[in-house]
């Protein structure tokens, strides 16, 4: 039921259809249509695309086959499934002379070390830390950073800062609007700590005097988890690609201390982050991934793609791709 005077929610998707819903796209299938004053009573199923405006007769609806809804779901789906299944692929090619190398020398596989566990984690990364004599090169995916989280990396890096390290740290545009990530740069106070942003970043990523680096082993685990896994590189070809892969990144992002310049030439006053959104939504991804992918909330992101839907005028996330498409505005990103 919805907060306001106890009426239906048909804020929903396909797999949680509303009972309404429900039974009047049945009984529109059965019939063939239904009176548009009886599509009022659930208005989602417009929104959804499940009913349509008789072309003949404005006041019938029409359904449309499940059929054509299930497969326009389906292919964003396939298709992702099919990228993946690429990028596994090109993982493997990658990684196959690694592998060669390490069945002819096992030792080499020592190189790469699994850590199990938050605690066991962050003692290793702490130790490798507090090692460091040169170099310390982070990304930091995510949004706001709480000002506790902030003043323990103060706490973090002096001691690296007063003995030399040169520090250099990514994180996402987002994070420009936490509490004190400026705060945090000039409490460290040195110019031997540079700080960037960008709008998509990988995952995390800690590279220690270009000896050592840390990455995720999983992904899909809460941040909260005991159970989460890291790895620890030590193989030299590896700990360069992954440096290759921050310069390229960092190449690309904007010193802090910098604003955000995106194109300001859009008439309909869609963002930069609205098109970067837009991009991902043409790729298919959900709305949970495309919020991860930018560093923000699931609500947050949900609210740029309701602005989307309004700017170009979709009665429906399903036909909100089309007309992304047809209006060019990623041409112009």
């Amino acid at each position: 039921m919805g907060v306001n005077d106890g009426e239906p929610d048909h804020s929903h998707g396909y797999a949680d259809l509303c009972e309404e819903g429900s039974e009047l796209y049945t009984r529109a299938l059965r019939a063939g249509s239904v009176a548009r004053s009886e599509g009022e009573a659930a208005p989602c199923l417009i929104g959804l695309g499940l009913l349509h405006p008789d072309p003949d007769d404005p006041q019938w609806l029409r359904p449309t086959p499940p059929s054509a809804v299930l497969a326009r779901l389906e292919h964003p789906i396939e298709r992702e499934i099919l990228e993946r299944r690429k990028l596994t692929l090109a993982l493997a090619g990658a990684f196959e002379p690694f592998l060669a190398i390490s069945e002819e020398h096992p030792t080499v596989s020592r190189a790469i070390t699994e850590l199990d566990g938050v605690d066991h984690i962050d003692a290793t990364i702490g130790r490798a830390t507090e090692a460091c004599e040169k170099e310390l090169l982070t990304v930091q995916p995510g949004g706001q950073r709480s000002a506790e989280l902030l003043n323990r990396a103060v706490d973090r890096v002096r001691p690296l800062i007063d003995r030399g390290v040169q520090i250099r740290s990514l994180y996402q545009h987002t994070a420009r609007h936490s509490y004190g990530l400026l705060a945090y740069q000039e409490r460290v106070g040195s110019d031997r700590m540079e700080l960037r942003t960008l709008e998509e970043l990988v995952d995390r990523l800690i590279i220690i005097d270009r000896k050592v680096a840390f990455i995720p082993a999983q992904r899909d685990l809460p941040v909260n988890s005991n159970r989460q896994a890291a790895l620890e590189v030590r193989h030299p070809g590896l700990v360069a690609y992954l440096i290759g892969l921050f310069q390229h990144l960092w190449l690309h992002a904007t010193p802090l201390e910098e604003d955000l310049h995106y194109d300001p030439a859009e008439p309909d006053g869609i963002t930069g982050v609205q098109r970067s959104i837009a991009k991902l939504l043409i790729e298919g991804h959900v709305d949970e991934v495309i919020a991860d992918r930018l560093g923000m909330n699931v609500r947050t992101c949900r609210g740029h793609i309701a602005k989307l839907a309004t700017v170009l005028g979709s009665n429906g996330r399903a036909q909100l791709g089309y007309l992304i498409a047809r209006s060019g505005m990623l041409d112009r990103s």
